[in-house]
C-alpha cells in the first residue's frame, strides 16, 4: 500500500474567530492510499490546541508502514490516525464496489440538519451574521468571553426563530457560566459546548446544569468517558479527535450506553473531511458539519447542503 500525503488550502467565505483566535484559511492534509490501482482519500486537520501542526502530522502519517489493523497502536487518536483511517474506509468501498455504510452494515446515511456556526465578533456584527442565516434551522454561536450577555441577546433579536446551541471553547469560569446560565435558558440556548477548560472542569460536577452541558475539548476517544462522569451531559465526537471513522463509531456507540447525549462536530475543513462524519452524525441530538459552507471554495464533487440538511456523499467524493 502506497501512501502519500500532501497539504492544502481552502479559503473561508469570511474570518472565522472562536476565542483562541481568527484564521482566514482552511490549511488541511490529504492523505491517499493506492493500492493495485485503487485509491482512498481521507482529509484531517492538524489542531494547535492538541499540539499539532502541519508538518507534525505529516511526519506522523510518514512514518506509519504498518497495516490498517496496525492504527490503533501505531498512532495516538488525532488528525493523522483519522486522515489514514478515513482513507483506508475509502480505499475498502472503492475496492468491493460498495459504499462505505454497506460495509459497516448500516443503512444509507439520511440528511442530518446541521447547525451553523456564527464566529465570535461584537454584538452588532453577530446580530447581521445572526440575521443574514435566520433561515437556518440550527445556528451555533461562538462565545467564551466575559462580556458574552450582549453577544446573545444580539444574536436572539437577528434570528428570533433559530434553535441556537453555544460554544466557549474553554472560555468561561464556572462564575461566569453560572451567571450565564439562566439567560441562556430564558433565550433558547438548547446546549452549551466546554463551557471550562479541560482539565479545569471539575467545578461542573458541583454546579447546577439547567440545560445539557456538552464535552468537547474534554472527549477524544473511549478512554476520554470514565473522566466525565457527572460533569458532562453530552460529547461532541470530532473525527480529528478520535482517530478516525473506526474509533468515532465506537465512542458513539459507548457513550450512548453509559447515557449520554451524542453531538458529532468537525474542525474548520473540506467536504472531505465532513464526509465519514455522515455516518456517524445518524440519529445524534446535534449535527455540526458546517465546515464546508464557511469555505469559499471547496473539493469537487462536495456535499450537498439543502433544507433537508447535510447528505452523504457521492461515491467520487468518498466512500
Amino acid at each position: 500500500m502506497q501512501i502519500e500525503v500532501n497539504s492544502d488550502v481552502f479559503r473561508l467565505a469570511q474570518v472565522f474567530t472562536i476565542s483562541r483566535g481568527s484564521r482566514t484559511q482552511a490549511e488541511v492534509l490529504t492523505v491517499t492510499v493506492r493500492d493495485d490501482g485503487v485509491v482512498g482519500r481521507g482529509e484531517c486537520v492538524p489542531y494547535a490546541r492538541y499540539d499539532e501542526t502541519l508538518d507534525s502530522v505529516t511526519a506522523q502519517i510518514a512514518g506509519f508502514d504498518g497495516a490498517w489493523s496496525d492504527l490503533p497502536d501505531a498512532l495516538p487518536a488525532g488528525a493523522a490516525r483519522n486522515a489514514l483511517d478515513c482513507a483506508y474506509w475509502d480505499h475498502a468501498a472503492k475496492r468491493a464496489g460498495k459504499r462505505v455504510w454497506d460495509l459497516l452494515g448500516l443503512p444509507a446515511p439520511s440528511p442530518e440538519i446541521t447547525a451553523f456556526t456564527l464566529s465570535l465578533d461584537t454584538p452588532d456584527a453577530m446580530q447581521v451574521q445572526a440575521a443574514k442565516n435566520a433561515f437556518r434551522p440550527l445556528l451555533k454561536i461562538k462565545l467564551g468571553t466575559p462580556d458574552d450577555m450582549a453577544r446573545l441577546e444580539a444574536v436572539r433579536r437577528g434570528a428570533p426563530d433559530a434553535q441556537i446551541i453555544v460554544d466557549a471553547n474553554e472560555g468561561w469560569t464556572a462564575d461566569v457560566y453560572a451567571d450565564l446560565a439562566p439567560h441562556l435558558i430564558r433565550l433558547g440556548v438548547r446546549m452549551v459546548e466546554q463551557p471550562l477548560p479541560a482539565g479545569a472542569d471539575d467545578m461542573l460536577a458541583e454546579i447546577a446544569r439547567p440545560l445539557p452541558v456538552c464535552a468537547d475539548e474534554s472527549c477524544h476517544d473511549r478512554a476520554s468517558l470514565p473522566g466525565l462522569m457527572g460533569k458532562y451531559d453530552m460529547v461532541n465526537i470530532k473525527l480529528d479527535k478520535t482517530g478516525g471513522l473506526t474509533e468515532a463509531l465506537a465512542l458513539k456507540e459507548q457513550a450512548i450506553k453509559e447515557g449520554y447525549g451524542v453531538m458529532v462536530g468537525c474542525m474548520v475543513g473540506s467536504s472531505l473531511a465532513m464526509a465519514p462524519a455522515t455516518i456517524l452524525a445518524q440519529g445524534v441530538a446535534f449535527t455540526d458539519l458546517d465546515g464546508p459552507l464557511l469555505l469559499a471554495e471547496d473539493r469537487d464533487q462536495p456535499l450537498q447542503f439543502d433544507d433537508k440538511g447535510v447528505h452523504a456523499p457521492a461515491a467520487a467524493l468518498w466512500g
